[in-house]
């Protein structure tokens, strides 16, 4: 009923999992990742049980295959199950049971772990690889999702398409810095989820990620007068009232030393 993609950067910073189905809220039951432990995908008769018992095994120091083999080791269903793993080495682990219904299969091979059920064909994991192959210098986030469109181009979920998720994790990557979760996008119900996650995609990198220190302009007093003048015609007192009222906080500095260019360009364009 699913088609994912479990990946781990190629600098050992970051994992993640994609996922799109012909099922509701596919995001609520599929995907699992832990900063500097791993990430796993659970699908076609989903054990979610599978995800806290793998990350716990992960960060015991187990391996990928050793995780796979000891969560389908004490399943009675394992034939049912099909289950993607990546270990925080970058190690990685498929396995599709024989009971899952056609076309199923996978694809692992060093970071990254491929796998999907009900599908049009092979074409969909294969098209998932090579386009995972072909941009190892994106963002984990931009990599699997570009995997994920790429399988869902070629064919995807033979019933069709209805939801899909995005899950990354880095070490402080959260909002403020206050957690690991550097993305955690769900469409549970659209005619084009993944497009649709590609649209939260872009607005979460908008508003959930900090500035690069290449995207940031320093306020000089010239700037500051001008950013004064434009936040008090749109209704504000400040720029820090702006901010706070359009979630800008990750794009400005506390202390407005300086502004995000692209925050600067939305300022000026109202």
């Amino acid at each position: 009923m699913t088609f994912s993609i479990v990946g781990r950067s190629p600098d050992g910073t970051s994992w993640g999992v994609a996922v799109a189905s012909k099922f509701l809220a596919v995001g609520s039951a599929v995907p699992a990742a832990a900063a500097d432990v791993g990430a796993i995908a659970t699908q076609a008769d989903a054990n979610v049980g599978f995800k806290p018992r793998g990350l716990e095994l992960l960060r015991a120091g187990a391996s990928a295959t050793e995780t796979l083999e000891r969560l389908l080791a004490d399943d009675p269903k394992a034939e049912h199950r099909q289950v993607g793993v990546v270990d925080a080495s970058g190690t990685a682990a498929t396995h599709t049971g024989a009971a899952c219904f056609d076309w199923a299969g996978g694809i692992a091979d060093q970071d990254v772990a491929i796998q999907g059920n009900i599908l049009t064909g092979p074409e969909v994991v294969e098209a998932v690889k090579a386009a995972w192959d072909a941009s190892p210098d994106l963002p984990l986030a931009r990599r699997l999702l570009a995997a994920l469109a790429a399988g869902d181009e070629a064919g995807g979920d033979r019933r069709g398409r209805q939801s899909a998720a995005l899950y990354v994790v880095r070490a402080g990557a959260g909002y403020g810095g206050g957690d690991d979760v550097a993305a955690d996008l769900r469409v549970d119900d659209h005619p084009a989820p993944v497009g649709e996650l590609e649209r939260l995609l872009d607005l979460n990198d908008l508003y959930l990620t900090a500035s690069e220190e290449h995207e940031k302009i320093a306020v000089t007093p010239e700037l500051a007068a001008e950013i004064a003048d434009l936040v008090q015609r749109a209704g504000h007192p400040d720029l820090a009232a702006w901010v706070g009222a359009e979630n800008y906080e990750m794009r400005v500095a506390e202390d407005g030393s300086w502004i995000d260019e692209r925050i600067l360009g939305i300022l000026r364009g109202l």
